[in-house]
């Protein structure tokens, strides 16, 4: 999973934590269903953004959920998920932009793509995933060029930026991009009026998105002496910091001028749990729930909550441990997990946020109701003026 909103199932509450999963679920059938198996691996969490935001405009029914049948990241359980116009606009969103991402990384020679087979392979993929996402965004209307124009001009601004160079040149292809997605859950939600503060709203996550990518890659840039536009640019973190709080701002102004029907999990992950990412990235707080053992709070980040079979009595070797290890972590169980089961002992151990303390509002949404940014919000239940 990728993504810069990515909370944490102890602050979501039972409630939230249901939508979450059902739109995490629904991403990654929608990208099965429509684009073949291997296509569920760009499945990520700023992606169910645009699944969450047409169904908080339209709500769940009129065949918006589904029950899908057994999956391992759920314990072999069925479960409820969203399905439709939402979830495939956010399948094809997130192919583009995956595509884009594995033509950068060919071009900038990274890791194992700088070998050429491989960096063959690679770009077969991307071409394919291009292909798969423009035919899955003219199936609900939506025109995935406008996504590819923004890849192609920011390869062009990159280019021509240099000190001086405004920060704000470099992160607009992504602004616009982001911008159409969202102002598109208008349409498909029915709600056309939303379209121009949802545009708002994409846009500023979009320069965010930018922003803390910059940021949490800077180190790693500079070593490896790949390009990164605060870098290039000489724009200094404070001035970084700046423009992500004001972008913050700029959405949650936003999204008072939406009209949603079910509007708690898109304003939690929006106004609230987007604050977290820009906190993190600039190393100003931590999850509230780490502890001795938990490395930060990337590794508290929400994933399918398990239902692990009984241990069987013998001990798994140093491969399969590693693998099952491997998919604890990719999958957040080892941080967010009541249980699971120990790689290669086969033991039964908490979750690193088991018995963790998220917040003093017991509402089930962490610190929602002490915000100055609700001004008459429904993201929690109780009567604290949120």
């Amino acid at each position: 999973m990728f993504g810069i909103v990515r909370p944490c199932s102890h602050r979501l509450g039972e409630r939230l934590k249901s939508q979450w999963m059902a739109h995490l679920c629904g991403l990654c059938l929608a990208l099965r269903g429509d684009h073949g198996q291997f296509a569920r691996v760009v499945t990520n969490y700023d992606g169910l953004l645009i699944s969450v935001l047409t169904e908080a405009q339209a709500g769940s029914g009129g065949g918006r959920r589904r029950t899908a049948g057994p999956c391992p990241l759920r314990g072999m359980r069925t479960a409820s998920v969203a399905q439709g116009e939402g979830a495939r606009l956010a399948a094809a969103v997130s192919l583009v932009l995956a595509s884009a991402k594995v033509r950068d990384h060919v071009a900038d020679g990274d890791g194992l793509l700088a070998r050429r087979p491989v960096a063959v392979a690679a770009r077969r993929v991307a071409r394919s995933w291009g292909r798969a996402g423009e035919r899955g965004g003219a199936a609900v209307g939506f025109d995935t060029a406008v996504l590819v124009d923004a890849v192609d001009r920011q390869v062009g601004l990159e280019a021509l930026a240099g000190p001086g160079t405004s920060l704000l040149t470099v992160t607009e292809p992504t602004e616009t991009a982001t911008a159409a997605a969202f102002a598109h859950t208008a349409v498909l939600a029915g709600r056309p009026g939303n379209a121009v503060p949802l545009a708002e709203a994409g846009r500023l996550f979009g320069r965010l998105a930018h922003l803390l990518d910059a940021v949490e890659d800077r180190a790693a840039d500079a070593e490896a002496g790949a390009w990164n536009p605060l870098t290039a640019t000489g724009t200094p973190l404070t001035e970084a910091r700046r423009l992500a709080d004001d972008a913050l701002h700029g959405i949650r102004l936003a999204l008072r001028d939406v009209e949603f029907t079910e509007g708690r999990l898109a304003h939690l992950l929006l106004a609230h749990e987007l604050e977290r990412s820009v906190d993190r990235a600039f190393g100003t707080s931590s999850c509230g729930h780490a502890h001795p053992g938990a490395a930060h709070e990337g590794r508290a980040a929400f994933g399918p909550p398990p239902q692990m079979p009984a241990p069987p009595e013998r001990p798994r070797g140093l491969l399969a441990g590693c693998a099952v290890a491997l998919g604890l972590f990719c999958t957040c169980q080892v941080c967010c997990a009541d249980e699971f089961e120990g790689p290669w002992s086969r033991r039964r151990r908490e979750g690193c946020c088991t018995n963790c303390d998220c917040g003093n509002c017991d509402c089930g949404c962490g610190d929602c109701c002490n915000c100055d940014c609700c001004d008459g919000c429904d993201c929690c239940g109780c009567d604290c003026s949120c």
